[in-house]
């Protein structure tokens, strides 16, 4: 294994983790139990890779050659249901209940493994056999990103996160096409850690300052179901 592919393993593991801890919160959230929590986090945190392999052509997945990966998923979604299962407990019964991660940490999590998970699908995606299309390269980081938390969502009932939280999937285009564009001129260590900064940045400003894209505004009283 080269220095740079150990170096897309590391941060491949780290954004797994982070992902599939959020998709664990999510479900724990949902009321699911210990079986539902650990395989939300592993279709969160594997889901964006094996969109991106099936999109390169790669079959079976990685994810399917490397164990590691879901074990690792498993065994801190299992941790996190632990924790937070003994915090439930120890609540009192009347307050408020919010889990002992917080709102602020779901988001950092979800925020860290979209940013890596985006960089590592360009990457991947440098490194296949396709030939070079910067589109697809860029298009292939974004699915990367987003594909696991969509799958976490559709899973929950949830409306995906990616069409309605401020500037989600966005800042992964924008994190992508910064990556691409160093690729060549700065390295693609640096363009990795470049289009990272630019993801977290990007979703940071969004929450701190409501960014959000322009939708429909809701007219009270307008019936949007369609007539028969």
């Amino acid at each position: 294994m080269s220095g740079f592919d150990t170096f897309v393993f590391i941060i491949e593991l780290v954004s797994i983790t982070s992902f599939g801890i959020s998709g664990a919160l999510t479900a724990i959230r949902k009321h699911m139990d210990v079986f539902g929590v650990i395989i939300v986090a592993v279709t969160t945190a594997l889901g964006g890779g094996v969109i991106r392999d099936l999109l390169l052509g790669v079959i079976p997945p990685k994810s399917f050659n490397r164990p590691i990966y879901a074990a690792v998923t498993a065994s801190f979604a299992l941790m996190t249901f632990i924790i937070e299962y003994h915090h439930a407990k120890r609540h009192t019964p009347g307050e408020p209940f919010t889990g002992k991660f917080t709102e602020g940490a779901m988001f950092w999590l979800d925020t860290l493994g979209l940013a890596v998970f985006t960089m590592v699908g360009v990457a991947v995606a440098h490194e296949s056999s396709v030939p070079d299309n910067s589109f697809l390269f860029c298009f292939v980081g974004v699915m990367t990103g987003v594909g696991g938390g969509v799958l976490r969502d559709l899973l929950c009932q949830n409306m995906p996160y990616i069409f309605v939280k401020h500037f989600y999937a966005s800042a992964c285009v924008v994190g992508a096409v910064v990556c691409e564009a160093m690729w060549e001129p700065a390295g693609k260590v640096a363009a990795m850690l470049t289009g990272t900064a630019v993801v977290m940045l990007l979703r940071f400003f969004a929450a701190r300052f409501r960014w959000n894209l322009p939708r429909v505004p809701e007219v009270e009283g307008a019936d949007s179901r369609p007539k028969k």
